[in-house]
């Protein structure tokens, strides 16, 4: 797989005349990501607001932003669909939603099926979701594909009916297969499963736990699940965003350099975005 850095974020990239092979990416902080694929515009997480920094001011855990949203979800048009893992309101932001929806009138939203009723009550309109469960497949097209799978946001959570609060995506984007774990800990049967898909790209949380709310993979065990699972390229994420659930990108850049070659890993920035190609299982890393 080649990996093409680009200059600038978010913004530049929806804008961008894309080739329809190719798979652009650009984080949008915490586990918040835009994506380009063969003329189709999609979101996973954003967190473009600050719902939460005026829903917990003066509390123990203000969630004040420590960077600004890289696109505000006014600015986006054209938009084709937007995953959302589970309800947290940094993954199911009822701050941008209902503006992507209503700026967006063909954009679908793609929500937990046990989480329906939330993504109604924050202004979701009914006849624009999709809900989905862990096993669910959504043909998107021919060549796009979402594979819905459990995770872990410390532990399996399902409802009486047997669905799952907390979601994982694999995207068949063409010849590439992404996985964005959602909020997720490496659980029993996850390196198996993962291996059987053949993962090009994965997409995981590395803010760790033990900070008094639901946590995530460390580093190592995000890396060591990529190893497990033989998934050459891993964009870390989940960090830099609320002060008191962080981990300092310098440490990680430090567990990067440390660990050497076998998993190609990617720490993220706002400014910058990648283009991924599936000509090989192999990354080669190209940077203007």
């Amino acid at each position: 797989m080649e990996v093409i850095f680009q200059s600038g974020g978010a913004r530049v990239l929806l804008q961008a005349s894309l080739p329809d092979e190719a798979v652009g990416m650009a984080w949008l902080g915490q586990a918040g990501f835009a994506l380009r694929h063969a003329g189709r515009r999609w979101l996973i997480d954003p967190y473009l607001s600050d719902h939460l920094a005026r829903k917990y001011a003066g509390t123990e855990f203000p969630h004040e932003r420590m960077m600004p949203p890289p696109v505000n979800a006014e600015e986006i048009r054209d938009l084709d669909l937007v995953l959302c893992s589970h309800r947290h309101s940094d993954h199911m932001d009822p701050g941008s939603l209902p503006i992507l929806a209503a700026n967006n009138p063909d954009c679908r939203f793609v929500v937990p099926r046990a989480e329906l009723e939330s993504a109604t009550n924050i202004g979701l309109p009914v006849a624009r979701l999709t809900p989905a469960n862990a096993g669910d497949t959504i043909r998107v097209s021919d060549a796009i594909a979402i594979h819905v799978l459990p995770s872990a946001h410390e532990t399996i959570k399902v409802n009486e009916r047997g669905e799952h609060h907390f979601l994982g995506f694999i995207l068949k984007l063409g010849g590439l297969m992404l996985y964005h774990s959602g909020d997720c800990v490496v659980y029993d049967g996850l390196p198996e499963r993962l291996r059987s898909w053949r993962i090009d790209l994965a997409l995981l949380p590395v803010n760790g736990r033990g900070r008094g709310v639901p946590g995530n993979m460390t580093f190592a065990e995000a890396h060591a699940l990529c190893r497990a699972a033989r998934i050459p390229v891993l964009v870390l994420h989940h960090f830099g965003l609320f002060a008191f659930n962080t981990v300092d990108p310098a440490e990680l850049q430090r567990e990067i350099t440390a660990v050497g070659p076998g998993v190609t890993c990617l720490l993220p920035t706002v400014e910058c975005h990648w283009l991924f190609s599936a000509s090989s299982r192999r990354p080669q890393q190209h940077q203007p």
